[in-house]
């Protein structure tokens, strides 16, 4: 391919009226420069520059090539001022990949506050449950929910906000069957819990750090949680979910938490990102951004504090 720098030594040759004005400009050999413009010359295969004693000038077709070598060298400049304003101000598009359910109780109401923040970033959010390659799929950012600690791999995990699950159920179901006192008391009631590999079971935490596997046989499962919540509020049965996604129904009065001192599932948001270096401004922007909020959208408080 064409050099860019045999160029630009041609131009400034040019520009500068002969190799040994462009060599003191430039602080280099005016041997340095002519061997550069030979090797331009020879690669293009044509002579640009008359060189005698006497005179130096263009030819023909070296005028021709001026023209197009101008041009040519603007436009690399244009290109690499682009990438550093896009290295120093967040820009650009950033591709997004994320849970339904976070995309929905977690995201909606943030990313138009951080799009407004930063007018110049556009964001494609992609919400699915499936396992998403993000590398291979040219995803910028993943956010995920997960129990378990994230397998270890060549992305960048950050975490975001702790989102630990709770106990929920209808008032008509508790009024029915009883409220529950002690975990103990749920293998009397009939459960509602997500699909997950492994026999059903709820790992639930007490206020003093004790902890309790609760086997169940849930009378409903669901990969998702909004159907689960639906579910409870239906009236069939206990359901254990994140707090954050059910705040509206206990205000609501439609759901009502069990077992306040105690977690159904110590659970996390993180943030995956696919590169170790050269992460763009936007995308560093926007983990930062999320850091911040969404601890702040996730937050769960007792039903009684709601006011």
């Amino acid at each position: 391919m064409l050099d860019l720098k045999d160029v630009f030594y041609f131009v400034q040759v040019v520009d500068r009226g002969g190799f040994t004005a462009a060599g003191t400009a430039l602080r280099l050999p005016k041997s340095t420069l002519s061997h550069r413009v030979q090797e331009l010359e020879s690669y293009l295969g044509v002579r640009l520059l008359n060189r005698t004693s006497r005179q130096f000038g263009m030819t023909d077709i070296g005028r021709e090539f001026y023209e197009y070598a101008v041009a040519m060298l603007h436009s690399s400049e244009v290109a690499e001022e682009a990438v550093r304003q896009r290295l120093t101000e967040p820009s650009g598009v950033i591709r997004l990949t994320t849970a339904v359910e976070i995309a929905q109780f977690a995201l909606r109401e943030i990313l138009p506050v951080f799009l407004n923040q930063y007018p110049k970033v556009r964001v494609i959010e992609i919400a699915t449950d499936r396992y998403v390659d993000i590398v291979g799929e040219g995803f910028d950012l993943a956010i995920r929910g997960h129990t378990a600690p994230l397998q270890n791999s060549t992305l960048v995990q950050r975490a975001l906000a702790d989102v630990p699950w709770y106990l929920f159920a209808s008032p008509a179901y508790l009024k029915k069957m009883g409220v529950p006192e002690s975990p103990a008391d749920l293998a009397k009631h009939a459960t509602i819990a997500m699909v997950r590999n492994g026999p059903p079971q709820w790992p639930l935490r007490g206020p003093h750090g004790e902890e309790v596997v609760m086997p169940i046989d849930p009378r409903f499962q669901s990969n998702n949680m909004v159907a689960l919540k639906e579910a409870a509020c239906a009236s069939l049965g206990i359901a254990a979910l994140p707090g954050y996604i059910c705040r509206t129904e206990l205000r609501t009065g439609a759901l009502q938490q069990l077992l306040p001192d105690w977690s159904a599932a110590d659970a996390r948001i993180s943030a995956l990102i696919p590169f170790r270096t050269g992460l763009l401004p936007a995308v560093r922007s926007l983990v930062d951004f999320l850091a911040v909020e969404i601890p702040v959208i996730t937050a769960f408080d007792h039903p009684l504090h709601f006011e």
